[in-house]
């Protein structure tokens, strides 16, 4: 299994919006364990470590350790809270898992050879449709990331799903399309040039709109001259 850290924790007695206010005056953050078919634990851990941790990456795709009355619990963490105006870690909830355990986590992407990229080098931008990919996978084996090789494409070339290299017991969630990752898009100066030349092939008059226009300026003459015959 991935190791993110390892923390010791407090059982909690007390729950509620008031035992969380006091335990985050005291540089703890309530939390809960839950699932593994055991009752929710809640717990209070320390602010520092585990934000830390947070914010040295793949927080949510690796497998910590809880120590808490003497026993070791394996987590994954499922969810986490943050207080909107100052981006203070305000809870955190983990599940319970084993070797056995299949989780669903969502997988970042990396995209690597830039610089062998044709499309890109050519002035084409990589246009990230997902910069993550839902899988479900055993909890001993979740990929860190994917890595997308972007070498040899060029504009208008698309990623998909099935460009993704599996390990062994990892399953895409979507499995009924070969969805797109990524796409080289087209240069902006391209796109308005291309644009400005459709608008020009639009307002040009095509052949029958000068023959209709011809036949009723005709039409438009001989009603004039036919008018002044009569008036004579």
């Amino acid at each position: 299994m991935h190791q993110t850290f390892t923390v010791k924790a407090e059982a909690r007695d007390k729950v509620g919006k008031g035992a969380a206010r006091y335990l985050r005056r005291n540089n703890m953050i309530p939390a809960v364990i839950y699932g593994g078919k055991e009752q929710p634990l809640p717990i209070a851990i320390p602010y520092k470590e585990t934000n830390l941790a947070l914010h040295a990456g793949g927080f949510m795709t690796n497998i910590a350790t809880i120590e808490v009355n003497g026993k070791q619990i394996k987590v994954l963490p499922k969810d986490y809270q943050l207080e909107p105006v100052r981006d203070f870690l305000m809870h955190v909830d983990f599940l319970r898992v084993s070797e056995s355990t299949r989780v669903t986590v969502n997988i970042p992407v990396h995209f690597e050879n830039e610089d062998d990229c044709a499309g890109i080098t050519r002035g084409g931008t990589l246009n990230v449709v997902r910069h993550e990919v839902e899988v479900e996978a055993p909890a001993g084996s979740i990929p860190e990331y994917f890595t997308i090789d972007l070498s040899g494409l060029d504009i208008g070339d698309s990623v998909h799903a099935s460009a993704l290299d599996l390990p062994k017991g990892v399953e895409l969630t979507i499995t009924d399309r070969d969805f797109t990752i990524a796409t080289i898009a087209t240069p902006a100066a391209l796109r308005s040039e291309e644009e400005e030349g459709d608008i020009d092939e639009g307002e040009a008059p095509q052949d029958d709109e000068v023959e209709q226009t011809e036949v009723t300026e005709q039409r438009a003459q001989t009603v004039e001259g036919e008018t002044k015959a009569n008036e004579e």
